[in-house]
């Protein structure tokens, strides 16, 4: 066994990489044993342009069901760095990894359900980086101190790969022989001052290979990362991956470079120009005495270059040239008013000079990169670099200038992480990161107000290890600042005249590099996720029902504050109530305000922003200051009491027929489905009644026809259709705990139980408001077992009672085997779900399904109404929001949905 496992991490590992075994492989060396171990003789050859691994004495810790088994190598001597650097002469870019923490050993009950689903005979891709986050830093080159301090104090040297340890890094010592890969101008200016602060050497990578490098993954990796910016419009565009190239990338940094990207490491540099943003700061700063790149921005905001510059109209007498399709607000001459003027520089408005300046230099860029573009046949130019760093004048004068001189037929696009592209290319030049396999479904962006952004002083404790970091709840707690809204620098202002046309933009957001640490957000990398294959079309898929406008989020913003006061009060108390988690409350009441007002400022700031990843944004801003389950005690209460009328509602079922039982079973569901602590107008019920009581009234009123009712078709389908040939597997999405799970769902999954239909209950990974999640119901189930032999022998079958049905008697022992009762988990934390990235073990599941039945509001209303999938689907659902009702059925509030989709 011991060779067999040196074969397969030597096989895992290849060169210069490292992994873990396939699952296939655990699977096929026999039973779990408690501690499999195996050792690697093995040195990989050296390069001196690189670390490398030494593989001698390395050995598996942990059992051979391990998902990521830790690899440790005790003769390694040099380590493999999590972050790369782009130093340019104004700012440093810093990329860094942090590994996700470890694992637990999987229980038996998964374990089962994953062998029942085959997903041990996958040999999945195993990932060198199994699981973590990607961060965006930057800093003032000026102020590389700063940068300096921050990876010491984060000990980002302390370098962790995939489950790989060094003896040092356990010790604390410093390793020898770090090399961390670096691109820019700085890395050879300061590679001496690297290694005299930090003991490490500055691998150099080619800036121009990591520009490319960086805006392909970004591009093929990165849902919503491209984006169009037109008259103050910004509009996320999808790129088709197999649409991506050949493409046009303009990097405007001092100078310009144009480059044409065929493919992956296939580009060259077609043309360039030397007017670019050092132009615009050198000629800026010797003009309006400006002391930063900043501070010039700033001033364009307040500036009308009409004064400045000679447009078409000062020419014609206030009259457009309509013969050459000119207007008279065209730029005839920049600067080419001064010549008349008998006026010195002091007499002129720095505002002025700065957006005449502005306007200038970017629309050169934007007419020398059409004519490039134009050169070869292309389409598409996506801009980055320095220069542009999200600022709307800037992007809408550079697309006006792509629009205008192309007629319409080329587009202009900006990149979300424009900044970070040489950083990123940096990162990906370390071999074997995994990241090239990598596709958009593996990453999840979230925005933490902590995710540290910038430089300057690190408050708190220095960090242990990799897994820890400076929150921006630890500043808060530190230091008793209270976060704020960002505000903009600029007042708003009038654009002023001119461009070949006049941009519609205010041009009044504009933020310092500090308020811009709300616009990128960490990347999340889970190569666990996969894209849901019951998609109809994945491509066409939006899981949001309803588009997030500025009107829509006002009236969300308004529900989610009103909702504030009960949640940290419900979060505070699933902590004890203590004094630190009365602290936390207020911190994160804090933090997602300041959210919510950078959304209602600019509502696509985070990407393309639906009601879906807004209430994920809650779940995600509750989870950083540690609130793991703000409702864990109410919903154990709903369960006991939910469970305690079970009995008598199954006995009441058994009593009627098929089809009346059928009907019965979804009314119940609908029914159940009214407790949602998500709903204002459902938390007022609670004070009216017992759990029991508002459930008997629910189920009382009742009456079909429901809004959307197609029962009858569902009814046919089941009873009729399928009587002979009944669905082989249901994946049943599950919604809220308490009778909406237990008097709902459950028993509607031991009616298709009976039918001999393996059932799969689908919940949340992680808690989100009282909806029941995926290591919650196994327990819940062995409870309603105990009073139910169908539910029994499947939930046996299933692998959920492994361990819970311990000493009861199982009086089954004779009966036919049952068809599974199973639970998987769907690989997010949001009362909603988006079917483009769920977890491995759901898309295993959804292989040999053939029906689909999606339950609650966020599952079925809020999102994936309107999705279409390659199964049966049935849709079920209670409209607790009279807005919602209106805007999606013309209805009211309490309406109730039953929606079959049957496979075309």
């Amino acid at each position: 066994m011991a060779a067999n496992n040196s074969d397969s991490i030597q096989e895992e590992l290849g060169e210069g990489g490292v992994g873990v075994k396939h699952e296939a492989e655990e699977e096929a060396e026999g039973a779990p044993s408690s501690a499999a171990q195996a050792t690697a003789t093995t040195m990989l050859p050296r390069s001196s342009s690189r670390p490398q691994l030494d593989l001698s004495g390395a050995a598996i810790h942990g059992t051979l069901e391990d998902r990521n088994p830790t690899i440790l190598l005790p003769n390694q001597s040099d380590d493999i760095s999590h972050l790369a650097l782009d130093i340019g002469g104004s700012l440093i870019k810093l990329v860094y990894f942090s590994r996700h923490a470890e694992l637990s050993t999987e229980d038996k009950r998964k374990i089962s359900t994953k062998r029942r689903l085959g997903m041990f005979n996958g040999g999945r891709r195993s990932y060198p980086i199994l699981g973590g986050r990607l961060h965006f830093v930057k800093f003032e080159t000026g102020k590389l101190n700063e940068c300096l301090d921050f990876i010491s104090s984060k000990q980002l040297l302390r370098g962790v790969v995939s489950g790989v340890d060094s003896p040092s890094w356990r010790s604390g010592a410093q390793p020898d022989n770090i090399v961390i890969k670096a691109t820019g101008g700085g890395a050879y200016k300061y590679a001496d001052l690297f290694k005299e602060r930090l003991g490490v050497s500055l691998e150099k990578e080619d800036e121009m290979d990591c520009l490319v490098s960086g805006a392909n993954f970004l591009l093929k990796a990165i849902r919503h990362e491209a984006f169009t910016h037109m008259d103050g419009h910004k509009e996320y565009v999808q790129i088709d991956q197999n649409d991506l190239f050949p493409f046009l990338l303009v990097n405007v940094g001092s100078g310009v470079s144009i480059i044409k990207v065929d493919g992956h490491g296939k580009f060259q540099r077609v043309s360039g120009t030397n007017v670019g943003g050092g132009t615009y700061w050198g000629l800026g700063r010797l003009m309006t005495k400006c002391k930063s790149f900043d501070e010039l921005l700033e001033l364009s905001q307040r500036g009308d270059n009409s004064t400045i510059d000679m447009l078409v109209g000062d020419i014609y007498g206030g009259l457009d040239y309509s013969k050459i399709g000119l207007s008279a607000s065209t730029i005839a001459s920049s600067f080419g008013k001064t010549i008349s003027e008998n006026k010195e520089l002091s007499d002129y408005r720095p505002e002025d000079i700065s957006l005449s300046l502005l306007r200038m230099i970017s629309y050169n860029i934007g007419q020398i990169s059409y004519l490039n573009a134009l050169r070869y046949g292309l389409k598409r130019i996506f801009f980055g670099g320095f220069f542009i760093r999200g600022h709307a004048y800037t992007m809408d004068t550079i697309s006006f200038a792509v629009n205008f001189w192309s007629k319409g037929e080329a587009q202009a696009m900006f990149l979300r992480h424009e900044g970070f592209l040489g950083a990123l290319g940096a990162f990906m030049s370390y071999e074997k990161h995994g990241l090239d396999d990598l596709r958009v479904h593996h990453l999840v962006e979230r925005f933490p107000m902590g995710a540290p952004y910038v430089g300057g002083k690190i408050h708190g404790p220095p960090l242990g290890d990799l897994n820890a970091k400076i929150s921006w709840m630890e500043k808060f707690v530190q230091k008793g600042t209270q976060i704020i809204a960002p505000v903009p620098m600029g007042v708003p202002a009038t654009t002023g005249m001119g461009g070949f046309e006049r941009p519609t933009s205010k041009g009044d957001i504009l933020r310092s590099d500090a308020s811009a640490a709300l616009n990128v957000g960490v990347l999340h990398l889970v190569p666990t996720l996969d894209v849901f294959p019951l998609l109809e079309d994945p491509k066409t898929y939006e899981p949001n029902t309803i588009d997030l406008d500025q009107d829509e989020f006002k009236y969300w913003f308004k529900v989610l504050s009103d909702h504030l006061p009960d949640l940290v009060d419900k979060a505070v108390a699933s902590e004890g109530g203590t004094d630190d988690a009365e602290r936390r409350g207020d911190a994160f009441v804090h933090a997602f305000s300041a959210h919510l007002a950078r959304l209602m400022e600019e509502p696509a700031a985070y990407g393309k922003f639906g009601l879906a990843n807004l209430l994920e944004l809650r779940e995600e801003c509750l989870r950083e200051f540690q609130f793991v389950d703000a409702y864990i005690s109410i919903k154990q209460r709903e369960n006991e009491a939910s469970l305690a009328v079970l009995p008598d509602l199954l006995m009441e079922l058994d009593t009627m027929n098929e089809e009346a039982r059928l009907l019965a079973l979804i009314e119940g569901v609908l029914a159940a489905n009214i407790f949602d602590w998500g709903s204002r107008a459902c938390v007022e019920l609670y004070h009216k009644g017992t759990i029991i009581e508002i459930y008997r009234m629910s189920r009382k009123k009742m009456q079909r026809p429901w809004r959307i009712d197609d029962f009858d078709m569902f009814k046919k389908r089941m009873l009729t259709d399928r009587k002979d040939q009944p669905y082989k597997r249901a994946l049943l999405f599950v919604d809220n705990s308490g009778a909406d799970v237990v008097l709902g769902m459950l028993p509607l999954a031991r009616e298709l139980l009976r039918h001999g239909t393996e059932v799969v209950l689908v919940a949340n990974s992680l808690p989100a408001l009282n909806d029941v999640t995926a290591n919650e119901l196994p327990e819940i189930i062995a409870e309603a077992s105990k009073h139910c032999g169908i539910l029994r022998k499947a939930a046996e079958a299933g692998g959920l009672l492994v361990d819970a049905m311990a000493g009861i008697q199982d009086d089954l022992k004779d009966a036919p085997e049952s068809v599974p009762l199973m639970v998987v988990e769907n690989g997010c934390g949001s009362p909603c779900i988006d079917f483009r990235q769920v977890s491995s073990e759901l898309a295993a599941a959804a292989k040999d399904a053939d029906l689909l039945i999606l339950e609650g509001m966020g599952r079925a209303l809020h999102t994936n109404l309107n999705a279409r999938f390659k199964c049966d689907a049935l849709k079920l659902a209670m409209v607790k929001n009279q807005r919602l009702a209106e805007k999606l059925f013309n209805g009211n509030i309490y309406d109730c949905i039953c929606k079959f989709e049957p496979i075309s």
